[in-house]
């Protein structure tokens, strides 16, 4: 089946579907995106990841295509015109295509481009993988310093999972400066004494639309809270271990650099946040 796609206004099937070779998220990752998840036909967090992609274009400062009531208004025919009970809609903003390649700014009358597209993931919120967990490798953080603006600038993530892959495991966390920043594409926690450590906001990581609402939920069920780096060391001495992410929620770590972390399994804490931010989110999916 051709999915249905969001380019620049139009809803097109996916095989006619174009941007310009001049667009400067293709010639230099100058955009920003958003993943939000879907189930039970609903969108999870919207209201988040809108907030977020306002920031992002702010930071950068390109401007908004589209009011966000006709961003959720394209989210909905997207996932009632490619029918999808659970996935995800990717969004892509950038500061358009001008005449020819250049490292300055277009001008400002220049149309920003906008895409959107839908995954269809059925089974996205009974991973198996949550049932058995993952394991992760450490490496260098070699970003630039905006990680708070969700820009398309991939390369090292991707070469991030790459580098896992390659050592049997799952996916990587990040270390700078001795600590742990994040996961390649998600934000990472550990918990001690049953309490949740994960580092502050910063520049230095993605703010999260899934660590905030799993935050607030963690604090609403009368768990402790600690927002602060933490090293390899710690992790791997840890109780248990987890990230989350839009499209994963939350997911136990049960393996890092080849160390059991916890008794090597999914831990009750982890476990028990998956449940409560798949309940509680479905409840005000819109």
């Amino acid at each position: 089946m051709t999915r249905t796609v969001y380019v620049n206004g139009k809803y097109l099937p996916e095989n006619e579907a174009t941007v310009s070779i001049f667009d400067r998220g293709f010639l230099f990752a100058d955009g920003i995106y958003e993943v939000t998840s879907v189930l039970d036909g609903k969108l999870i967090d919207f209201d988040g990841h809108a907030r977020r992609l306002a920031r992002s274009l702010g930071e950068l400062g390109m401007r908004n295509p589209i009011e966000t009531e006709d961003l959720l208004d394209v989210h909905r025919e997207l996932v009632r015109a490619n029918d999808i009970v659970e996935g995800l809609i990717y969004l892509q903003i950038t500061r358009g295509a001008a005449a020819d390649r250049d490292f300055a700014y277009p001008s400002e009358d220049t149309p920003p481009t906008i895409v959107l597209f839908t995954q269809n993931k059925p089974g996205l919120a009974d991973s198996p993988m949550a049932k058995v967990g993952i394991k992760v490798i450490s490496i260098e953080d070699q970003r630039w310093a905006r990680r708070d603006i969700k820009t398309v600038q991939l390369l090292y993530p991707s070469m991030g999972k790459m580098m896992a892959k390659a050592a049997g495991c799952d996916d990587a966390w990040m270390v700078e400066d001795g600590a742990v920043t994040e996961g390649t594409s998600n934000n990472a926690y550990i918990v001690k004494g049953g309490k949740i450590i994960t580092r502050h906001l910063s520049n230095d990581i993605l703010h999260g639309i899934t660590r905030a609402a799993v935050l607030r939920f963690a604090r609403e069920a009368q768990m402790d809270v600690e927002e602060r780096a933490f090293t390899v060391a710690e992790a791997q001495e840890a109780d248990e271990a987890f990230f989350t992410s839009a499209s994963a929620f939350v997911m136990p770590v049960v393996e890092l650099d080849g160390a059991a972390i916890g008794t090597g399994t999914p831990g009750p804490v982890a476990t028990r946040l998956r449940e409560i931010y798949l309940d509680e989110s479905r409840k005000v999916a819109i």
